[in-house]
Formats: C-alpha cells, sequence, structure tokens
C-alpha cells in the first residue's frame, strides 16, 4: 500500500504577499499537530498506515540533510570540501544537487528533512570547527546567498508537500554572533524570513544540542526556552505561529523549561546503543509532557542496525515516536558516503543510505510523488 504524502494537497493552499514583488506567491503545503501527530494540509501523516500492529499515522519520519545550504566563508579551510570530480566546493551546485535527491527521499517515505543555518560538523564530529558556515553576519543579519538556497529548498519541499525542520544555531558557529543582541536580532530575522514568505511546512528548532559547547548564555539550556517562545510569539504577531522546539545531546530528555513551551518534543539518539534505552527516552519524554501530549521527533540518530529486528528505529517507532537518520562519513570511506560530511553526495549512494531509506520503506509504505 502506498500512501500519499501527507495526504498532499486537498486542495489547501496558502496564499501570501510576496516578500519583494508583492504579487502572490501560492503555497501547498501547511504542517500543523493534533496531539501526538502531526498533520499537513489537515489530514495526518502516513494515513491509515500500520506496520508491524503499530500505527504509523501522525508520525514524521525523517534524516538530518543540514547542510543543504552549507558554504564555508573560511579562505583556510574552504579547500577542504573541494568535490572529488573537480578539485573545487561549489556551494550553489550543493544544493542544485540537495533539491534533484528530494523527490526520491519522498518515494522512500521520508517526508521530512532537518536542515540548520550554521550547517553541523562537516567532518561528522569535531571538537573544533575553525570553518565559518553560517546564514547569519556577526551583527545578526541574513546572508542572502544563504537565503536564496534556502528559499529554492523550501520552495521545492512545499510543492512536493515534505515538513523541513529548520534550525537556526549550531554549536561552534554560535559564537559567529557578537552578542546575545545579535542571537535575538537573528532569531527575528530568520522568522519574518519564514513567515513573510508564506512557507507554513516549516518546523522550528531553535538549536541543534543546546546543552552542548554553546557560547551565548541565551542559547544555553536554563534559558533557551527565552528563544522558544520568541519564535512563537513572534511569528504569531505576523499571521503565523511556527510550531517551535530545540534539542539536547544524545541520550538526553527534554529540560522541564523546554517541555512548557515547545510545540513538539526533540530527542537524539547518539550515544544511545540500546534500543531499550532509547525506548525509555521516549516513555519517559511522553511522561514529562504529561496532560499535553504533543508529538516526539528523534531528529538524530547515527545507530542502524537495520537489519535486525531490533534497533533504534524500530524501538522509535514502537514507542509511537518519529525517528531521524544521522549520517556522517567515517574515516576512510568515498564521497558516497554521508549525508552531514561535505561534500555530500545527496543521492541514496551507498549501501548504510540504502539501508535507512529501504526501512523507511518498508514501515511507512511510501509517498506519492507529486508529477510538478
Amino acid at each position: 500500500m502506498r500512501v500519499s504524502a501527507i495526504a498532499l494537497f486537498v486542495g489547501i493552499n496558502a496564499i501570501v504577499a510576496g516578500p519583494v514583488s508583492g504579487q502572490p506567491v501560492e503555497r501547498n503545503t501547511v504542517v500543523t499537530i493534533a496531539g501526538e501527530k502531526f498533520l499537513v494540509n489537515g489530514s495526518p501523516t502516513y494515513q491509515g498506515r500500520i506496520w508491524n500492529g503499530q500505527a504509523i499515522e501522525g508520525l514524521l519520519m525523517n534524516s538530518r540533510m543540514v547542510q543543504g545550504v552549507f558554504d564555508d566563508l573560511n579562505p583556510e579551510t574552504v579547500e577542504r570540501w573541494a568535490y572529488p570530480d573537480t578539485g573545487r566546493w561549489d556551494a550553489e551546485r550543493n544544493t542544485r544537487e540537495f533539491i534533484d535527491a528530494m523527490p526520491t527521499w519522498l518515494e522512500h517515505g521520508v517526508i521530512a528533512f532537518t536542515i540548520n543555518l550554521q550547517g553541523g560538523s562537516p567532518e561528522g564530529y569535531s571538537r573544533e570547527q575553525p570553518w565559518h558556515n553560517s546564514a547569519f553576519t556577526e551583527s545578526g543579519e541574513l546572508r542572502p546567498s544563504y537565503m536564496q538556497r534556502l528559499d529554492r529548498i523550501l520552495s521545492r519541499a512545499d510543492e512536493l508537500g515534505m515538513v523541513v525542520i529548520l534550525g537556526l544555531f549550531y554549536f561552534g558557529q554560535d559564537e559567529r554572533l557578537e552578542d546575545e543582541q545579535a542571537v535575538t536580532r537573528a532569531v527575528d530575522h530568520a522568522v519574518d524570513w519564514v513567515v513573510d514568505r508564506g512557507y507554513r511546512n516549516v518546523l522550528i528548532e531553535v538549536n541543534n544540542e543546546c546543552n552542548v559547547r554553546y557560547d551565548h548564555a541565551i542559547l544555553q539550556p536554563p534559558r533557551v526556552h527565552e528563544l522558544i517562545r520568541r519564535v512563537q510569539q513572534r511569528s504569531e504577531s505576523r499571521g503565523h505561529r511556527l510550531l517551535t522546539s530545540t534539542s539536547y545531546g544524545g541520550g538526553k530528555v527534554p529540560e522541564a523549561n523546554v517541555v512548557a513551551v515547545a510545540d513538539y518534543l526533540l530527542l537524539h539518539g547518539n550515544g544511545v546503543k540500546e534500543p531499550e534505552r532509547l525506548a525509555s527516552m521516549v516513555t519517559a519524554t511522553r511522561r514529562l509532557a504529561g496532560e499535553s501530549p504533543r508529538p516526539i521527533v528523534i531528529n538524530e540518530d547515527d545507530h542502524y542496525d537495520f537489519d535486525r529486528s531490533s534497533n533504534n528505529l524500530v524501538a522509535a517507532v514502537s514507542g509511537y515516536a518519529s525517528w531521524g537518520f544521522f549520517d556522517f562519513r567515517r574515516k576512510g570511506e568515498s564521497f558516497d558516503e554521508g549525508y552531514q560530511s561535505v561534500p555530500v553526495n545527496w543521492s541514496i549512494s551507498s549501501p548504510r543510505k540504502r539501508a535507512f531509506f529501504e526501512t523507511v520503506l518498508e514501515i511507512t509504505g511510501g509517498c506519492d510523488v507529486p508529477d510538478h
């Protein structure tokens, strides 16, 4: 049974004023939440789908594709990301090939992806980050080249009926902003940009793993809820409330201040080697939500074992939580491996990638890809 991608389009189009021309811009895809379910255009994702006795309807199977708008503004490190066939880095090629791959991801049932305005480590994991990858200037303004690339990705996702988890900040790059005022200014500009362009298929993740090495106090656990509320309130004042959350490092459940305000709850499975432990994290998070049930989304996990009956993906789905693939290039691997390591081959180009997509296809039944 092939399930349409979130009941694609069902006649609902959001029409908004264009950001520059003033002409109406027609959008196709609106993501909302009802209880623990994600809905698009009023219908739950994977509508009616059951897998191994478990309801899949309302989940958001996803992959960490954070480098879709990547660039390196540091001339001393940009050569690290050269494509093997040309010997140079090309940000436009990166985005173009990302967009070309999106329909294939959707066809396999992956209806969402995470992208970040400050990317992620292009080495997979790294302590030092000398490269300069940020859609924000030091004062918190938006860099047009980054936002033009993002616009193309969000537009294509909207056409396809896909949901985008848009991360704003990444540790190791947040220090590119000069002070807290620059951080809040960046948040405001990003929110205004998304809302004013009429994108309704976007979920906001304020920052990736708020408890890991952020320089600015407002991006750290005790205060990050302030930015969640800022996104919610500012976007609502502009006509469309953006559903917002933040994530923590692998193995940690959300803290009370975030649970109190977040629209959906994010978990990471990095370092969680036992599926039973991941399942217990989902249970604990649901308990924290209490009388305000919300979707639980794992949008980063680098433990796979897709050939086994018990793995983190199955544990998440069995506990009615969405799961997201985090793939990076291990030492000695080729260009075809990894979705976070730059340069990226965005196609399903390796056995590891193929195993993930085929597993999601089995679970979800896949999604229809619109012709246009």
